[in-house]
């Protein structure tokens, strides 16, 4: 993360990783802002299971390091600052944060590219996010289908768009150091990561109802829809029990380099 970053944004440090702990209504100032001024920003939507993979990966842990903004999107990290006595003010999550911006791009008639996931997912995205918002361009959209040998063609066709919001959906090994490999070759100001988003603004996925969300169980309403996902899941209690071992040293915590 820019050190002109870490002085703007209040943060609390899980691991090392620097998690915001601005509301949902400052983020989206905050990267409105970015937006305006066309200040290149990766935006991490953090979770355990991200955390617990930069704890066994260097660099995922650096690229984590390295994003302009890493919000509360696990309910796990909300959990975990409060803790360790350094709260966050409340979950931001990944799927609302989208939509907030997209709300926000509504009225300043932005440009969007959509990144990732199936041609037939994304198709339908394009074209819900199209009817609900109206006023935003949808600037261009990719399927998430293609190799390294790819990349070059696809940032430049990104770029070609001259978009001001980048989301991206890709396999989770990949999406955010691919994003944070290319940030500055896109051309776009604000580039966030997704996950399964577009499954479920598309419908092909239903979001958790209220009372998941108001419980903190969105997590157990999505393994329900997709048991493919349990082994990820083991990582949850795993991130729990750890964090309550190291009380006192995860808001120190510093890798070394």
């Amino acid at each position: 993360m820019s050190q002109a970053a870490i002085q703007s944004v209040p943060t609390v440090s899980i691991y090392g990783i620097r998690f915001s702990k601005m509301n949902m209504a400052d983020t989206v100032h905050y990267l409105t802002q970015r937006v305006e001024r066309r200040e290149p920003t990766q935006v991490i939507t953090g979770n355990p299971i991200m955390i617990m993979t930069a704890l066994e990966q260097q660099s995922f842990h650096k690229v984590m390091l390295d994003a302009e903004l890493v919000v509360p999107d696990g309910t796990g990290v909300v959990w975990a600052a409060n803790y360790i006595g350094d709260p966050v003010t409340e979950r931001v999550a990944g799927f609302d944060l989208l939509h907030h911006l997209m709300g926000v791009g509504e009225k300043r008639s932005w440009r969007v590219f959509l990144l990732g996931t199936t041609q037939e997912i994304i198709e339908q995205t394009a074209r819900k996010l199209k009817q609900q918002y109206p006023g935003v361009t949808i600037a261009g959209y990719r399927n998430g289908y293609f190799g390294s040998a790819e990349d070059a063609e696809v940032v430049e066709y990104i770029r070609s768009t001259q978009a001001d919001l980048l989301f991206v959906a890709r396999s989770v090994d990949t999406q955010e150091p691919w994003i944070a490999q290319h940030k500055e070759a896109f051309g776009v100001p604000v580039i966030m990561g997704v996950g399964g988003s577009f499954d479920v603004i598309s419908g092909n996925l239903k979001r958790a109802p209220k009372l998941f969300q108001k419980l903190r169980l969105e997590w157990l309403y999505r393994l329900l829809q997709q048991p493919s996902r349990y082994r990820r899941m083991f990582m949850l209690p795993k991130f729990v029990a750890k964090v309550m071992r190291d009380k006192e040293k995860v808001g120190k915590h510093r890798p070394t380099s």
